[in-house]
C-alpha cells in the first residue's frame, strides 16, 4: 500500500500505518494528526467512494451584512490592512455610525446612509489628521528631549594629561 499514490488503494491513514509499520517512517517523523485520528477515529472510515453526506448548509447571515455590502458596493475608495488588527476598518467605522442613525430613528434607510457616509468622511479624516499629528509629535520629540538634555548637563572636557596621571 505504501508504494501506491492512488487514494483509491487504502486511507491515509492506513497508508501512513503501512508507512510506519515497514519503516520507511520512523515513528518521530509521523504527521501530527496520526495522534489524534488513533484518539477520535472518525465515525466513518475517509474513503473516496463514500457518498456525501445530505447536510444542507444553513446559511449565516449578519444583520450589518446588507449595509456592508452596499457600503462596498457604493464605495470602492477604502482600503483595508488586513494584517492591521488595532485599528478598525473603514466599514467597521461606517456600520457603527449607520447602527448609531438607525437607533435614533428620524431619517428613513437611505437618507441614514447618506447620513453616514458624509460622517465617515469626516471622521476618518479626523482620524487622518491626528495620525498625522502624532506622528510628527513623535518625530519632534526625540530632537526636543536631546536638546533639553544638552542644555541641563555641560559638556565635560577630558584631558589626555588628566587620565595617566598618577
Amino acid at each position: 500500500m505504501a508504494s501506491s499514490r492512488l487514494e483509491k488503494i487504502g486511507t491515509i491513514v492506513t497508508r501512513t500505518q503501512g508507512l510506519l509499520r515497514s519503516g520507511a517512517m520512523k515513528w518521530d517523523d509521523r504527521p501530527l494528526w496520526y495522534d489524534v485520528v488513533q484518539a477520535f477515529p472518525p465515525k466513518e472510515e475517509p474513503r473516496f467512494d463514500r457518498p456525501p453526506s445530505n447536510i444542507s448548509v444553513r446559511p449565516v447571515f449578519y444583520a450589518e451584512d446588507t449595509v456592508r455590502a452596499k457600503f462596498h458596493k457604493q464605495q470602492n475608495r477604502y482600503l483595508t490592512n488586513l494584517s492591521d488588527a488595532r485599528n478598525k476598518t473603514a466599514s467597521q467605522h461606517f456600520i457603527a455610525i449607520y447602527n448609531q442613525l438607525q437607533q435614533q430613528g428620524a431619517l428613513d434607510e437611505e437618507k441614514v446612509f447618506e447620513a453616514a457616509q458624509e460622517m465617515l468622511d469626516e471622521k476618518l479624516g479626523q482620524l487622518k489628521l491626528e495620525k498625522t499629528a502624532d506622528s510628527t509629535a513623535q518625530e519632534q520629540q526625540p530632537s526636543t528631549i536631546a536638546a533639553k538634555h544638552v542644555e541641563t548637563k555641560p559638556a565635560k572636557t577630558v584631558q589626555l594629561q588628566d587620565i595617566f596621571k598618577e
